[in-house]
């Protein structure tokens, strides 16, 4: 499989969550140095809040050159998910909780051009997992419960973290481990240690005085503290 990355390079993707929408134009212009921009899309079914859909993707596809990294936070991601892939996203991510068929899923998202990902919540092992983890460009590990605001990073999820890392690497595959939740200057490090590449930050991105400069921070942060 083509990793959208390379498992060598770490990425930062900052996510809308945080933006202002009334001035999502001018939001997405803040971040036009990052590597993507991550779109957490919400039911208020699979997770208890409503967020965006398919307008959004297109929307920002239209508006910005910065490609669209889709985190489906939705119920029946079979069905859902492509439409995202259509929309214009580059990465479209589903959680294996919410897909029956997660592999006929993955390729079918494939055959739409797109990089495909799949999410865990904190407490799904990614043991089950691994023995097709070749099947998708990214695995996405949740360092909170998706779906609420304002979490502190789960220190608890690192080895777990490290041993995706080391499963990816002992089968000698190219795919990218991104973490979303509690991302900043004081947990980068240590994601990255633990053999993340890609890493989502929303508050710590868009709350700071600078986008573009925090934007360069963290990726020099990970850089310096990547596991390979």
């Amino acid at each position: 499989m083509n990793a959208a990355y390379s498992t060598d390079g770490q990425y930062i993707h900052p996510s809308i969550l945080n933006a202002d929408f009334m001035d999502i134009g001018t939001e997405l212009d803040k971040i036009s140095t990052a590597d993507s921009v991550h779109v957490d899309i919400m039911d208020n079914h699979f997770v208890p809040n409503l967020t965006f859909g398919t307008s959004m993707v297109e929307q920002i596809v239209r508006r910005s050159a910065i490609p669209v990294d889709a985190h489906l936070m939705i119920e029946d991601a079979d069905r859902e998910a492509p439409a995202y892939a259509e929309a214009g996203a580059s990465s479209v991510t589903f959680h294996l909780e919410a897909a029956s068929a997660p592999i006929k899923l993955a390729r079918d998202l494939r055959r739409k051009n797109v990089e495909v990902g799949v999410a865990l919540r904190p407490a799904t092992p990614v043991e089950p997992l691994l023995d097709v983890i070749g099947e998708f460009d990214m695995l996405l590990l949740m360092t909170v419960e998706p779906g609420f605001g304002g979490q502190s990073f789960l220190e608890t999820m690192l080895p777990k973290i490290r041993r995706a890392r080391r499963a990816i690497s002992e089968a000698n595959l190219e795919v990218s481990i991104q973490v979303d939740g509690g991302v900043s200057r004081e947990t980068i490090e240590r994601c990255a240690d633990a053999g993340a590449n890609v890493f989502v930050a929303g508050s710590a991105i868009y709350r700071a005085q600078d986008a573009a400069e925090e934007i360069s921070a963290l990726r020099e942060l990970a850089r310096a503290h990547t596991a390979h």
